[in-house]
């Protein structure tokens, strides 16, 4: 159990705890959560949707922030690190915009003003790639954890219980994240599991869907260094492959040569040796 062929979740993780822990040091967490009335409508600061992601404000929520993000970097592992990297970029671009004005627009005007906060953290990412989890990842195994003490029935189906299966843990710590500050951060993890879905569902903007970070930040080549060693390549395939031809032609010339110089004598022996 390792960040192996994970470097963007590791960046993710250490990036967090980091800081949450230097926001703490620095007395500066007032700066990462929302508050409508205050920071919104009063103090004219929209630029808290484009931070309130960047770290948590208490240790339980960066303990599990963390925890769900390394058991869901499994989804890197399948798409690569520059696929997973543009699904992050987008889903903060998203999510940083559309929870605030939700927020904003919609739910404290319906709820009279009730609801009117938006914790720090990145909730809303973490959902996003759960519901890529959800889709892409199947379950291994079930079990059911019994809610009565009596004796087990023959027929499974009929006892009474909850099912659970290997990925429940992974959703339960995620939950966890949802119910800490809820209302604001349940609202965050609705709009997050809205976006992963829209985006593998294809149905955000094709430019969204399609966008990838530039390769030279993972260490990939331009194409056309690609293209300047296929060509290369090519050639050399090229050239060898003429080189044994050429070899096979002169093989079959210098034969050729050899039986020529052979005498009427040689020729009437190997025939007769040919015959027995």
């Amino acid at each position: 159990m390792s960040f192996s062929n994970a470097p963007v979740t590791r960046t993710m993780v250490l990036g967090l705890a980091g800081a949450s822990i230097a926001a703490t040091l620095l007395d500066i967490k007032h700066y990462f959560y929302i508050s409508v009335a205050t920071h919104i409508l009063r103090y004219r600061q929209p630029w808290r949707a484009l931070i309130y992601q960047l770290c948590y404000t208490n240790s339980s929520e960066v303990l599990f922030s963390c925890m769900a993000l390394y058991n869901l970097r499994m989804i890197e592992q399948l798409w690569g690190s520059r696929k997973y990297a543009s699904f992050i970029a987008v889903s903060y671009l998203l999510t940083s915009v559309l929870t605030p004005a939700l927020l904003t627009l919609v739910l404290r005007p319906l709820s009279m003003g009730a609801i009117d906060f938006l914790p720090a953290g990145p909730t809303p990412i973490i959902f996003a790639i759960l519901a890529q989890y959800h889709a892409i990842v199947p379950h291994l195994y079930k079990y059911k954890v019994a809610l009565s003490t009596g004796a087990p029935r023959a027929d499974e189906a009929q006892t009474l219980g909850l099912t659970f299966s290997d990925k429940s843990t992974r959703y339960l710590m995620a939950l966890q994240l949802a119910l800490f500050q809820w209302p604001g951060s349940l609202l965050g993890a609705v709009v997050g599991w809205t976006v992963g879905y829209s985006w593998r569902n294809e149905l955000l903007p094709g430019v969204l869907t399609r966008w990838r970070i530039p390769g030279w930040l993972f260490g990939m080549k331009s194409s056309g260094s690609r293209q300047g060693f296929e060509g290369i390549r090519r050639r050399l395939e090229d050239e060898g492959s003429s080189m044994g031809t050429a070899s096979g032609a002169q093989h079959d010339a210098g034969q050729g040569e050899t039986n020529r110089r052979r005498t009427m004598g040689q020729q009437i022996i190997d025939e007769v040796r040919g015959a027995f």
